[in-house]
């Protein structure tokens, strides 16, 4: 169908449609029943870790209510939701704290001294490899969270970040299915990583490592990462994580970030829109990545290239932010490319985005991103507002907040990481 004028409010109106569906294409609920093995002849332990473990848990507990099962999952905190049978504790995220730790201790021994005929369910999602920290022998807790803080303000990737966990950790990189064997292990996984790799999804706890410790010593000399004197000792111990084919491996995808876009590209054809997907696995500074897709707009509301207005382009994936020596102010990767793509854009007429956190929290803020519209820039400067201040000082968050265009949703238990989309008129 031919869209209608597209007004200011229409436009947030169907950013937010966009969003929306694309969440709603990553709950578990629905998605769980089908994927799941043929019941066990022995026992069902359930285990799991990350922002969406909690929901996928009520809905093993719902789908099976006639197998003995028992099971503990971890999830950050207020992601709770009741599963039955299946205990739900919160944790921090993203740096670990004490119950983290105990998580992954519970976890782990839940998994031991099972029998062939028994069943594993491991219900991971992003999130889980700071809510599960086991550190290997040696590291504390306090050292895991020095390493990942440093990690997250190197500007890492999230696939550099999980291979430097897999090798510090006693039950991530494959290690927690070396523990549950002989027992038949079932993952059912909800991708938050670009290429849905599923050994980086919570860093892989059931997955066989790919990686290696020459992999981690490259990139915390690339990233400028120093251990502490335990951690270093791990690395020069020279451990390795389990390889293909030294663990058995049955993964099976619950949800992924193609898998939304791919559900909000319907809702937008269906509204008369023309849609480009420009991918799942956009990485890189956000900042740099706003003003990349400053120009496809550009291009797009001037020449309608490479698609012809009205358009929306979709995009997924996850930024980074690299924080500098002077700190950051309030902010996460959505609301600092939002920052970035309006200064590029500098006030052009016809063109709205929102980009957002899945799960409903962009970096440790309580929004999940923001939305920018042609008005963005001159609503800030009423306010008193210098937008390339606020920028370099990474405050993006207070930006939006203070002239009301945060996306506020709560969380959304599921997570299948970033999702953008910019509106053409």
């Amino acid at each position: 169908m031919a869209p209608g004028p597209i007004t200011d409010t229409s436009a947030r109106a169907l950013l937010r449609q966009l969003f929306e569906a694309a969440v709603e294409r990553a709950a578990p609920g629905g998605a769980i029943a089908p994927l799941l093995p043929t019941k066990p002849k022995g026992r069902c332990v359930v285990i799991g870790a990350g922002k969406a473990s909690a929901a996928m848990a009520a809905a093993v507990d719902a789908a099976w209510p006639d197998v003995e099962l028992t099971g503990l999952v971890v999830t950050r905190d207020g992601y709770a939701v009741p599963a039955g049978r299946i205990e739900i504790i919160e944790a921090s995220h993203p740096v670990p704290d004490a119950r983290s730790e105990e998580a992954a201790h519970r976890i782990l021994a839940m998994v031991q001294g099972l029998e062939p005929d028994d069943l594993v369910l491991a219900l991971i999602s992003g999130g889980g490899s700071a809510l599960m920290v086991f550190p290997a022998p040696g590291i504390t807790l306090a050292d895991k969270q020095e390493i990942n803080r440093q990690l997250l303000a190197s500007g890492a990737t999230i696939q550099e970040m999980n291979t430097v966990r897999k090798h510090l950790s006693a039950i991530k990189g494959g290690r927690l299915a070396a523990a549950a064997a002989p027992a038949r292990v079932v993952s059912l996984v909800i991708s938050d990583i670009p290429g849905d790799d599923p050994g980086s999804i919570a860093s892989g706890p059931t997955v066989a490592d790919t990686s290696t410790i020459d992999d981690v010593r490259a990139i915390l000399a690339r990233r400028s990462i120093v251990l502490p004197a335990s951690a270093q000792a791990v690395i020069d111990s020279g451990a390795e994580t389990p390889k293909p084919g030294e663990i058995a491996e049955d993964i099976r995808m619950v949800a992924a970030p193609a898998l939304s876009l791919a559900h909000a590209a319907d809702v937008a054809r269906a509204a008369g829109i023309n849609v480009l997907v420009l991918g799942d696995a956009i990485e890189g500074e956000a900042r740099e990545a706003g003003i990349v897709m400053a120009g496809i707009a550009r291009s797009v509301r001037e020449h309608g290239v490479p698609v012809a207005a009205p358009a929306v382009l979709l995009s997924g994936g996850e930024t980074t932010v690299t924080i500098g020596a002077g700190g950051a102010g309030r902010g996460g990767r959505n609301t600092e490319f939002q920052l970035a793509l309006a200064l590029a854009l500098s006030g052009m007429d016809g063109v709205w985005a929102l980009s957002g956190d899945t799960d409903g929290i962009d970096g440790t803020e309580d929004a999940a991103g923001s939305i920018t519209t042609p008005d963005t820039l001159e609503r800030g400067r009423e306010a008193g507002l210098d937008a390339r201040a606020f920028l370099a000082e990474h405050d993006s968050y207070t930006y939006f907040d203070a002239i009301g265009d945060l996306v506020l949703t709560g969380p959304t238990m599921t997570n299948v990481n970033d999702f953008r989309a910019i509106l053409v008129a």
